[in-house]
């Protein structure tokens, strides 16, 4: 046998993926705030916020601009303000050559030259020739008083950056929530599994006595075919119940961004969380929003403020100019500083209007934190209600289960003895299939009403993560077997 084949063979009994193991609620949720992507997402957006927020804050410290410009020109005003600029005008600038030598001749009697002398225009003066001009400077500008509006221009964007953190913390565990409630909805499929497996063993057995029985003329060629329908009934279920498990395990793959062959079982029924009044207060995400805005809004008003206030800014500029880049830099340097006060007397009432919307939108915000505080109160109290109204439907149906489960036995018994036909047996067994079904579908409510309430808060429940099923061993069942 040659290598090749070897490892041909060795990489053809490796599995198709190589997902997570036994992988625990703990661990998933470790996996969530790391590789979500929805989560990554919004740390992006609150990271960008963050640096909006360095942004504005930098106007506070000015701005210094180098400019360093190049130009060329014969344009008699540009020429003589390049000259001057370069400290280097003359008064041949202005034409005193022409000047002299016209007033030369006229003391020689030249009457032309004397009128010349005042009305012609000089040649070095008004046709220069072209020069290059080079400007190097520096230009510092710097508000030094703008009412406090700069400063709650900064405090509103920086609580902008902290309500962005907020929206990533909902979005993280909204994640946490549909983690959570994958795991118990896995849990609880794998429940319904064993059960159905258990359900189809029964039907096994009932119909080996079926045969045994028709075999011994005490049963009927119908009872036989009607067993093995409801079989394929039951065998339908199955398949269907073990599709819906791969599903809620794609879903689960989605949420942690990597393959999962199996996770480690809950106990199907999620320990409710403990909130109180003071703690939905204080720790609820929509609450602590509201408040934020709230802040932001009175903030809102003093910016507004600020526009019946006088704005005073500096500046200060230092450079050099020459028809040659850099050349004699100190000799030819300048500067300027200077300070302008600016303040607005009249625009129509526009700054009132503006404040007065300010101050009512401060009125509302007020009125929404009252509302977002009453409404979760609300509605936790709701999930509370309806967790009571699933325990006492999962008490029952507990309940009605082990009575069906005696009725079926008990009427299997029956059949073996001609009392009863296979009909009402596989009455009494779909029954059993109902009431189980509406046990698990009232377990799976409640466990989301709990997911609902136990997301009202920022934190995370660790009796939740930690209550793995006491009774179930950790099964390591790949997706699709």
């Amino acid at each position: 046998m040659t290598k090749r084949y070897l490892s041909l063979l060795v990489l053809c009994s490796m599995p198709v993926w190589a997902g997570m193991q036994n992988l625990t609620l703990k661990d998933a949720i470790k996996i969530l705030k790391k590789d979500n992507l929805q989560v990554k997402i919004a740390k992006f957006d609150q990271q960008m916020k963050e640096y909006e927020a360095k942004a504005v804050e930098a106007l506070n410290y000015g701005k210094l601009d180098l400019t360093v410009m190049g130009m060329r020109s014969n344009d008699a005003g540009n020429v003589f303000g390049f000259k001057l600029q370069s400290r280097e005008a003359t008064f041949g600038d202005f034409g005193a050559d022409e000047f002299m030598q016209n007033f030369g001749m006229c003391q020689g009697g030249n009457m032309q030259a004397c009128s010349d002398m005042y009305n012609k225009p000089p040649e070095a003066l008004n046709n220069p020739k072209a020069r290059n001009h080079y400007i190097t400077k520096l230009t510092y500008m710097l508000p030094i008083y703008t009412g406090g509006k700069l400063t709650e221009y900064k405090n509103i964007m920086y609580s902008m950056a902290k309500m962005s953190k907020y929206d990533t913390k909902k979005i993280r565990n909204q994640k946490i929530y549909e983690v959570k409630k994958a795991f118990y909805d896995i849990s609880l499929v794998e429940n319904y599994i064993s059960n159905l497996r258990r359900i189809k063993k029964n039907m096994d057995r009932l119909e080996n006595i079926i045969r045994t029985m028709k075999k011994e003329g005490y049963a009927k060629e119908t009872d036989l075919l009607e067993i093995q329908a409801r079989k394929a009934e039951v065998f339908s279920m199955y398949n269907q119940a073990k599709l819906n498990r791969d599903l809620a395990y794609q879903f689960l793959e989605f949420l942690l961004n990597r393959d999962v062959d199996n996770i480690k079982l809950m106990n199907d029924m999620a320990p409710i969380p403990r909130i109180t009044a003071k703690m939905l207060a204080s720790r609820n995400i929509d609450i602590q929003k509201a408040k934020l805005g709230l802040e932001i809004s009175k903030m809102a008003i003093k910016a507004q403020e600020a526009n019946f206030l006088p704005e005073v800014g500096g500046f200060a500029e230092y450079g050099s100019a020459n028809n040659h880049i850099f050349k004699d830099f100190n000799d030819k340097d300048f500067y300027t500083i200077g300070v302008q006060a600016k303040w607005n007397i009249f625009n129509g009432g526009a700054d009132k209007a503006n404040l007065e919307k300010a101050k009512l939108n401060y009125l509302k915000v007020q009125e929404q934190v009252r509302l977002a505080k009453r409404g979760i109160a609300l509605k936790a109290k709701k999930l509370k209600t309806e967790i009571l109204s699933a325990n006492t439907d999962v008490y029952n149906y507990r309940k009605q289960l082990r009575l069906a489960k005696r009725v079926y036995a008990n009427y299997s018994t029956r059949y073996k003895e001609g009392m009863v036909s296979i009909t009402d047996v596989l009455i009494q067994q779909s029954k059993e299939l109902e009431v189980l079904l509406k046990l698990l579908t009232a377990k799976n409510k409640r466990n989301t009403k709990i997911f609902e309430l136990d997301s009202l808060l920022d934190i995370e429940d660790k009796n939740i993560i930690n209550n793995v099923a006491p009774t179930t061993k950790p099964k390591k069942i790949a997706k699709g077997k």
